[in-house]
């Protein structure tokens, strides 16, 4: 065999092995274990967090109606696999009727509920107990409750503690959930490859925007794991108001408006993704290689690097990294 032609049938052979490895990645049926869907019932929230994953304002647009909830039950009976249902925002119990709505009828078909609130309603333990009454008569599974600095700061009456209080004394399953504020735990670390501690802020969304500023950066290549989502065994997901169906906040596998949430479960290849197969592949750090994506040296953790890249990605990806409310693009 003569030299010319070595370099010729190396790169055809590798062209073989990717054609054979895409055949093999686009045959695989990936069978999505779902136990879990969160209604994100609306994007507009009384407060305006630094934190919030989804942007949140009290002008957000986008509220989902009684009959988006009973179009997502219905699906949710043919999937089979559905355990818990969830609401959440946004801030869900600015529609209480709605939610209420929502949780009653997800109970009776025999899933185990729950929503997630900042407890702006819960002005004294008196008063956060008739909020309550209603839910706990429909037998709620959990409340989660926002109580952190970041919602009400250091100096502000905690209303998260009345409703806190006032479940625990009704007898209702509550948990909190604790955001610690970075600008107080980050600054003048140095990072040494160790995990994101619990509580930490997930730097997505407006975190991406407001609170990454001083803080300490990794060097972008080592960002090669996505450390909150297993895409290849995806166990919940969030539904919003536009019917988009995301794996993680601003990724969607599609929209259920225009296809039945059964059938994008069952057609859904995490691999052959185009913003979920290179995150399998080497986390965030793929996504910059794959698609040639300008980039900053470092950044503080994976969701930083990986919410930047996807700004960019957004015009080649319209309707899988959507909507625009998640991105910061409120009209």
């Amino acid at each position: 065999m003569s030299p010319a032609k070595t370099p010729f049938l190396v790169c055809v052979f590798r062209a073989h092995i990717l054609a054979v490895r895409y055949v093999y990645l686009t045959s695989l049926v990936i069978t999505m274990s779902i136990n879990e869907l969160d209604i994100l019932l609306t994007y507009k929230c009384n407060f305006e967090c630094d934190h919030c994953f989804v942007y949140s304002t009290p002008d957000a647009k986008g509220v989902m109606k009684i009959s988006g909830i009973k179009a997502i039950l219905k699906e949710a009976e043919k999937i089979g696999s559905i355990e818990w249902v969830y609401f959440e925002g946004g801030e869900p119990v600015l529609y209480y009727p709605i939610m209420l709505w929502g949780l009653r009828e997800a109970k009776r078909l025999g899933y185990k509920t729950g929503f997630i609130t900042n407890a702006y309603w819960a002005t004294s333990v008196e008063d956060a107990k008739e909020w309550l009454r209603p839910i706990c008569e429909i037998g709620v599974s959990d409340v989660v409750i926002s109580d952190d600095a970041l919602h009400y700061g250091k100096e502000e009456e905690n209303l998260a503690k009345y409703a806190y209080q006032a479940a625990k004394e009704l007898g209702l399953p509550v948990s909190t959930i604790m955001i610690e504020d970075p600008k107080e735990y980050l600054v003048g670390k140095e990072w040494k490859g160790e995990p994101v501690t619990e509580g930490a802020v997930l730097f997505k969304g407006r975190a991406a925007e407001k609170l990454v500023e001083g803080l300490p950066r990794k060097p972008w290549e080592e960002l090669d794991k996505c450390l909150d989502e297993d895409f290849s065994d995806q166990k919940r997901v969030h539904i919003d108001p536009f019917g988009y169906v995301h794996v993680c906040q601003g990724i969607t596998m599609g929209n259920m408006k225009k296809t039945l949430l059964s059938a994008l479960f069952e057609t859904f290849n995490p691999y052959t993704h185009p913003i979920c197969g290179p995150i399998l592949k080497g986390g965030p750090a793929e996504l910059v290689r794959q698609y040639h994506i300008k980039h900053e040296e470092g950044y503080v953790d994976e969701c930083h690097l990986c919410y930047c890249t996807r700004l960019k990605l957004r015009k080649m990806f319209p309707e899988i990294l959507a909507p625009d409310q998640i991105y910061g693009v409120i009209p």
